[in-house]
């Protein structure tokens, strides 16, 4: 009989419903998380979505797998509306073999992908597991090979972001290190290639999960991590947030909300210290410039000299790069030339314009910097910001030396308008280093050799540091007053809303990696 039948189906739902049972929920709530149901529930609209393929199991029969029922394979796949948008996600279950992955389990995470991938929707993975399950072998191996390649085939296709929201080890980790966007949980995330026992049988150091792969560690210092939330709940919250600035697909726009027109800022006349070696805080720039409370700081915790980040400019969705002058007054390093790097690259990808603000004295100077490959990361930025076609507008508030310079996108490197501040200084090298070079003879020479410095320093400020040098070059578009900062932005936007730019047809460029 179709009710018995009908029947049956309830009561196998309900069952699913149940995870690995109430023992082990609880044991998930009693350690602050949330369990791979509720997460979902949180992140779709009104707590629906569709399952998908919640009946499929493992075909393992080594170590008595056969005799193991374990639901929905341990990961929980669905679709369903996330601000009104269709969405894509999977959700290890932790209480079902602590969410490993085998080869089923796989194909329903690669499945996932590729579904969102045709429906031109973004993937949200949700990551809670032991990583690779050790019962099946190379099986499980290969499930994860397919699941890196469905990550690297629609990266740049469609919108992926990761929630490490609990244990994601070995090969594990690999799939949300290709995924764009990664968000660890505040004492709750671990993730890491080797774990600490591995680490001490081979070279003997002690380390605590938390010291070794724990979010601060991949927050602050691997750079692994793109924003940290401090639990479960706000992590999910922040995914809604962060698809809000991004499109459905690479062929698609950010949606624009309504937002007043972009007016004079009289407080960014008085925002530059007169002494130019005095620092301030660029996010007061930013903060000012863009959209009331629409900042969303990219890598936060990561290269504090360099800031990245989504806002909004009269409604609509931008990237910022800036520099940050309160950090080693600017200067970039090794992880701020990758972190921009990877920011722009990404804003290109989904079609985000760029706004860059520029105070930058030059790269970082050292001898590890030098050992470590300073020039190959700082040609990442040259290389990123060459390629991206999206909208580039700079501004040069103060510092512009060297190829600092040009590596925050000038004119030449791709930048479709420059403007900059009457305080903008752009030269080979500061005023300081630049005289102890070109008037090396003459200040020796001068009875007062400090005086006769210090005069020199002034009239190259003058003659070449100053913004009218370069701007009667044509490097820079205009000079503006920094409260007209916005309405420039705003007004540079929306003539280039409808951009063309033609790519030189090859197989692939070569970015310095």
């Amino acid at each position: 009989m179709i009710e018995n039948l009908i029947a049956e189906l309830e009561r196998k739902r309900e069952k699913l419903k149940e995870l690995g049972g109430e023992d082990r929920r609880k044991k998930q709530h009693d350690k602050g998380k949330l369990d791979a149901r509720e997460r979902l529930e949180l992140l779709f609209d009104d707590g629906i979505f569709m399952e998908l393929d919640p009946f499929v199991k493992h075909r393992c029969v080594f170590f008595g797998m056969d005799k193991k029922d374990i639901p929905a394979e341990g990961v929980i796949c669905a679709v369903g509306t996330v601000n009104g948008r269709v969405t894509f996600a999977f959700s290890q279950d932790f209480t079902s073999a602590g969410g490993s992955v085998g080869e089923m389990g796989a194909k329903k995470m690669v499945k996932t992908i590729e579904l969102a991938a045709r429906a031109g929707a973004p993937v949200v993975g949700i990551n809670d597991g032991g990583g690779a399950r050790i019962q099946e072998g190379v099986d499980a191996l290969s499930g994860y090979g397919h699941i890196f390649m469905a990550n690297a085939k629609y990266s740049g296709v469609i919108p992926q972001i990761a929630v490490i929201a609990g244990p994601c080890a070995g090969g594990a980790a690999y799939s949300p290190a290709l995924m764009d966007m990664v968000i660890v949980v505040d004492k709750i995330s671990q993730m890491f290639i080797t774990g600490p026992q591995v680490i001490k049988a081979v070279t003997g150091e002690t380390i605590s999960a938390e010291e070794l792969g724990g979010a601060d560690v991949h927050f602050t210092v691997s750079g692994n991590a793109h924003f940290k939330a401090p639990t479960d709940k706000e992590a999910i919250n922040l995914v809604k947030l962060i698809l809000s600035y991004l499109p459905q697909n690479w062929k698609t726009l950010p949606q624009s909300s309504t937002a007043p027109s972009a007016d004079i800022i009289p407080e960014l006349d008085k925002i530059i210290p007169i002494d130019p070696k005095q620092p301030y805080n660029m996010k007061d720039v930013i903060n000012l410039v863009a959209d009331s409370n629409t900042f969303l700081e990219f890598y936060a915790g990561f290269a504090p000299n360099a800031i990245t980040g989504f806002a909004r400019i009269e409604g609509k969705v931008v990237g910022i790069v800036a520099n940050q002058p309160s950090v080693w007054a600017g200067s970039l390093d090794i992880n701020a030339a990758d972190k921009i790097s990877y920011f722009v690259r990404l804003c290109n990808a989904y079609n985000i314009p760029i706004v860059n603000l520029i105070d930058v004295p030059g790269f970082l100077p050292g001898v590890n910097q030098e050992f470590g490959g300073i020039i190959r990361h700082g040609a990442k930025m040259l290389y990123a910001y060459a390629e991206a076609t999206v909208p580039k507008v700079s501004i040069i508030l103060r510092k512009a030396y060297g190829g600092a310079y040009l590596a925050m996108c000038s004119k030449e490197m791709g930048a479709d308008f420059v403007f900059a501040w009457p305080t903008a200084e752009i030269a080979v090298m500061g005023p300081e280093g630049a005289v102890n070079i070109v008037f090396k003879k003459e200040i020796a020479a001068s009875d007062d050799p400090e005086k006769t410095r210090q005069a020199k320093i002034a009239e190259y400020r003058e003659k070449f540091s100053t913004p009218y040098f370069a701007a009667s070059r044509g490097y820079i578009d205009n000079i503006i007053k920094p409260s007209e900062t916005k309405v420039y932005i705003a007004n540079a936007l929306k003539i280039l809303e409808t951009k063309m730019s033609e790519k030189i047809k090859k197989k692939a460029g070569l970015i310095p990696l």
